[in-house]
């Protein structure tokens, strides 16, 4: 029988066509990736119309306008990919859920920042290096001590990473040359090694900053880390260990004579899993913190201080705190309906539920729900689980949250996890930098590699501020006042106010505004 003839390879115009309707000119845009440039737009220019403003720049060529970044693509990446109407997470091709089930987090460390799992001899070698630069310099000491014992652990931890670049002036592109890193792309074997030292401190380092900012509000001395022991246990070492002297008595230890301390191996796990999950999320706002800061070429301890301030905001670094207040102010499950039903009515705010890039359920979700029953198995049944099964299950039935697609997200569980494992609330957000640290250096790592170089991150804004004005003396000025219009009024105390008194001779000297 004769073979049948193969059909001819079907081709597409990958282009897009715009028509702008100023001028009646006609325009082919490249398609790649699903994606078109944004630079080309400078080409599509028109006359001013009667509408437009001199600042508008019409006749310089179109903006894209994207506020918040909502489907603007700043970068082309090999690290993590996200489906958010399927619910899936991938680092460099493998699933999340595989990940979370079989690896650990140094492992998938290697993988996001080098790009494929690693042989056994590989993955040792770089353990071996991580753990060996958890050390820190003995003035570490002074350094967290000069902060207040009440102050916030992300404050310290945010100081902590710029702090480091201090120590270290072969990693500042400012005193070795700006192609420090970018020569990295070329091969340069040396360049590549003085990189990957500072990824071995940066990731090796999180979890001591972290401990010691830990052992601040606790008013404990600093542990060095510990040799022998996983990433995770080391933390955990590092953040409970008491004294040179610390073991378990005999009564406690399945042998005869007592044994040095070590992390309870289910928190170990948990932990390692925990950190596994948040490793990477792609672009989120501290990745493109970092990012836009290393485009600069600072040192990288510079860009992951910023990083790690990006994540201090509550919208960003802040949501499993929130979910254990929200179910803390809701107090029972009993009292589940009735927030639920002010929750419609927007007169309260569910924590825990949707995602900016989920449109189902978080893959994660389902990995820590599984997580939590492990540690309260060993920690016991956190009081507010019943709430928050309550919420879960009764969120999960109503239409409401059903139709707009508000499923329980990966920050719902990881704060009862944290919970029961005795953290307080506000070090959550530090129990995120630690391994979110090595997102931000894969993709740090990855814009310094790139063959096209590195571009510094300059985005256009649109102006809509006041056309070109004269300046006038103070008798010409207009009077404007109002909220936000002019200098608040700041009720002062103490040596202020004491001193304003002796100034002026009344607290209200001067007040003209009713702020």
């Amino acid at each position: 029988m004769g073979q049948e003839t193969p059909k001819a390879k079907q081709t597409r115009n990958n282009s897009l066509v715009v028509i702008d309707n100023r001028t009646g000119k006609q325009y082919s845009v490249p398609v790649t990736h699903n994606s078109v440039p944004a630079t080309f737009f400078k080409s599509i220019r028109a006359p001013a119309g009667p509408d437009d403003r001199p600042e508008d720049e019409t006749e310089r060529g179109l903006r894209v306008s994207d506020r918040g970044f909502l489907n603007t693509a700043v970068i082309e990446s090999a690290i993590t990919y996200i489906d958010g109407e399927r619910g899936i997470l991938r680092y460099r091709g493998y699933p999340i859920e595989q990940l979370a089930e079989k690896s650990t987090f140094l492992e998938c460390a290697y993988l996001l920042i080098y790009g494929s799992l690693p042989r056994r001899s590989q993955l040792s070698h770089f353990e071996r290096e991580v753990l060996l630069h958890g050390i820190m310099h003995a003035d570490a000491t002074k350094f967290f001590g000069s902060f207040r014992y009440d102050a916030h652990p992300m404050a310290m931890l945010t100081s902590a990473f710029a702090y480091l670049g201090s120590y270290y002036g072969e990693a500042n592109p400012s005193l070795q040359g700006q192609t420090l890193y970018t020569k990295c792309a070329k091969g340069d074997t040396e360049a590549l090694q003085n990189m990957d030292k500072q990824i071995y401190r940066l990731i090796g380092k999180a979890t001591t900053l972290a401990a010691m900012a830990y052992r601040v509000r606790q008013g404990r001395e600093f542990v060095v880390p510990p040799t022998g022991m996983s990433y995770t246990e080391s933390f955990l070492y590092q953040l409970d260990h008491l004294s040179p002297t610390d073991s378990f008595s005999a009564s406690f230890s399945a042998s005869p004579s007592p044994s040095p301390y070590k992390p309870h191996p289910v928190l170990a796990r948990a932990l390692d899993i925990l950190f596994i999950l948040h490793a990477d999320h792609e672009m989120n706002a501290s990745s493109t913190t970092v990012l836009q800061t290393g485009s600069s070429l600072p040192d990288p301890y510079s860009a992951v201080a910023a990083g790690c301030a990006s994540l201090y905001g509550p919208l960003h670094g802040g949501a499993n705190e929130a979910v254990i207040r929200m179910l803390v102010a809701i107090g029972s499950p009993d009292n589940v309906p009735a927030f639920l039903a002010a929750v419609k009515r927007r007169e309260k705010v569910l924590s825990g539920f949707g995602h900016r890039v989920y449109k189902t359920s978080d893959p994660r979700s389902f990995i820590i729900r599984k997580i939590a029953d492990e540690v309260f198995a060993v920690t016991g049944r956190d009081p507010l689980l019943d709430t928050a099964m309550a919420l879960h299950d009764a969120a999960l039935k109503d239409d409401y949250f059903v139709s707009r697609k508000l499923a329980p997200n990966v920050d719902f569980w990881s704060g009862l996890i944290y919970r029961a494992m005795g953290f307080p609330m506000d070090f959550f957000p530090v129990l995120f930098v630690v391994p979110r640290v090595v997102g931000w250096v894969a993709h740090w790592r990855q814009m310094m590699l790139s063959p096209e170089g590195v571009k510094i991150w300059r985005p256009r804004q649109i102006y809509v501020g006041p056309s070109e004005r004269s300046y006038v003396s103070f008798d010409e000025r207009e009077t404007v006042q109002g909220p936000g219009k002019e200098p608040s009024i700041v009720v002062h105390s103490g040596m202020a106010m004491r001193r304003k008194l002796a100034e002026t001779g009344s607290l209200t000297a001067g007040v003209k505004s009713k702020l």
